[in-house]
């Protein structure tokens, strides 16, 4: 998580359809995601909000989107994508909060 906490920009391209614990880590981290816009990836992330999503096969919107990460990382518009993502991560994948809790009362159910 260190890395990620300093890191400018994470790239996180997948294909077909993954959603990995990677990402959220990294959303996790405050860190700017560039991600492939993919449907799982979808449901977590929104461009411009707490992210940025290119297609898969743009390799120009992706190598602009990277570039445009790294030369405004300090900026404002930076700082509230990283600070959504962060929150996101935490509302929706918290293991303490979300997803135990979550998970518990499924096996609950079950008995």
């Amino acid at each position: 998580l260190t890395v990620l906490q300093i890191s400018t920009v994470h790239v996180y391209l997948t294909y077909p359809f993954v959603l990995s614990w990677s990402l959220l880590e990294a959303m996790s981290a405050g860190c700017l995601v560039v991600s492939s816009r993919t449907p799982p990836v979808e449901e977590v992330m929104r461009d411009g909000e707490n992210g940025r999503l290119v297609d898969f096969f743009d390799v120009e919107a992706l190598a602009d989107r990277v570039a445009t990460a790294l030369a405004t990382n300090n900026e404002a518009a930076s700082h509230k994508i990283r600070t959504a993502a962060r929150q996101t991560a935490i509302e929706r994948y918290d293991a303490q909060t979300v997803t135990l809790p979550a998970y518990l009362n499924l096996l609950r159910s079950l008995l």
